[in-house]
């Protein structure tokens, strides 16, 4: 086959290396890509938002099977526009992608189905979202309702913390995400993401991991997209993913049929575990960043397969065959982030890098100039290993990060804790 994913973090690089494992697939290009992705397979600059320029390319290129990376093409309606020209897509259309694009959507689905989730409520305007959060009292969450790339969402221990979040919101801290507010109660307990294929009728778990969403370590200081991630999750046990299916996800996709948007396309269930009992934080639509990097590692070539099947509608004939194994993945970030950072700065070290089935460092944010590979994000590595236990793999993930030479970078030392 003929494959194009779209998408330029992380997680494409992390899809591209896994779909590059099969046999199946006979050429690869990525759409925009990155420097590290662009050691592997082919990157191609288009619009990849604009479904008219993404089925063009598609065609021209005589693709036979997309694989939608981000949030945004999908909320754009990419993947209706790939079905709509035959084209092959794994990915759901842009009204099942509002289960991401709408806080307030997911949340009235929930409803509908009995999903256990947050008590919420949903504002359109700042002084009704004011009234509702001094009523509550904190700690309280304040939520983008819209696409915020991963930092749209506020935990406020305060009462003038949350206030102060609802009035940046509506007056534009996050663009046109901001523009509703969701806002729910502090759910206490264990975070844990769990990842399934759905083909509009059937699911197929293919993983669980947990990450690490704040800046400093033991969890401290602001949420960023992400500081690292370990798969499996321990707090994932056979019990709870069965509840979380029984419950949460088979509940949603059956209500999302019964409106006439079948969801198709991975689906990240973000969940908080209290005493055994999964409740959900949030759905996305798209592989989780950095999950992702730590879920293809321990899956491989078999992750092309389980996608391909997905988007054929063919998951009731598949299984996924896990070995009894561990990855671990440290995202390496440019100095200031999640706030102001500088780019360009070159980085060192890698090329000495292994790179093989149990130890890849996955770009994100990456450029080259004069040769060498340079920054050109706020995260900007995925260092990644795979080992028999989580603790031999963080130690090969840590060694490889002490490999790099990139004074103006910085990473968590500490990924990984809360299961070890």
């Amino acid at each position: 086959m003929n494959i194009l994913i779209l998408g330029s973090g992380g997680r494409e690089h992390a899809l591209a290396w896994a779909v590059l494992q099969n046999p199946k697939c006979d050429r690869l290009i990525v759409a925009p890509g990155n420097a590290g992705i662009a050691e592997i397979a082919d990157c191609a600059t288009i619009d990849i938002n604009n479904g008219g320029t993404v089925v063009t390319f598609a065609e021209e290129n005589a693709i036979d099977f997309v694989i939608v990376g981000p949030e945004a093409p999908l909320a754009a309606g990419v993947a209706d526009r790939l079905r709509a020209a035959g084209i092959l897509v794994f990915g759901p259309g842009a009204e099942a992608a509002q289960l991401e694009a709408s806080k307030a959507f997911t949340k009235e689905i929930c409803d509908a189905a009995g999903a256990p989730t947050a008590a919420y409520g949903h504002f359109t305007d700042a002084a009704s979202a004011r009234a509702y959060v001094e009523a509550q009292g904190a700690p309280i969450v304040i939520k983008a309702d819209g696409l915020a790339a991963g930092k749209g969402v506020i935990i406020a221990q305060t009462t003038e913390d949350a206030l102060a979040a609802v009035d940046d919101m509506f007056d534009g801290a996050f663009g046109d995400a901001g523009a509703e507010v969701v806002i729910e109660e502090f759910m206490e307990g264990e975070e844990a993401s769990f990842f399934v294929l759905c083909d509009g009728e059937d699911v197929l778990p293919i993983g669980t991991a947990q990450d690490h969403k704040r800046v400093g370590e033991g969890d401290t200081g602001p949420n960023t997209g992400g500081m690292g991630a370990y798969s499996p999750a321990p707090v994932m046990t056979d019990a709870v993913i069965n509840a979380t299916l029984d419950r949460i996800v088979r509940p949603t996709m059956a209500e999302m049929s019964r409106r006439g948007m079948p969801y198709q396309g991975v689906l990240f269930v973000g969940l908080m575990i209290r005493d055994g009992a999964p409740r959900l934080v949030e759905y996305n639509v798209r592989f989780g960043d950095p999950e992702c990097q730590a879920l293809m590692m321990r899956l491989g070539a078999q992750a092309l397969d389980l996608m391909h099947a997905a988007a054929e509608g063919r998951l009731a004939g598949m299984q996924v065959n896990w070995a009894d194994d561990h990855a671990l993945t440290v995202v390496l970030a440019a100095n200031g982030y999640p706030g102001a950072y500088e780019k360009g700065s070159v980085i060192g070290g890698l090329e000495d890098l292994p790179s093989d089935s149990s130890r890849m460092v996955f770009h994100a944010g990456t450029g080259r100039a004069q040769g060498r590979f340079t920054a050109q994000g706020g995260r900007v590595l995925a260092v990644t290993a795979r080992a028999e236990s989580l603790g031999a793999a963080q130690k090969e993930a840590y060694r490889m990060v002490d490999a790099i030479d990139w004074p103006d970078g910085f990473c968590r030392r500490d990924i990984g804790w809360r299961a070890l």
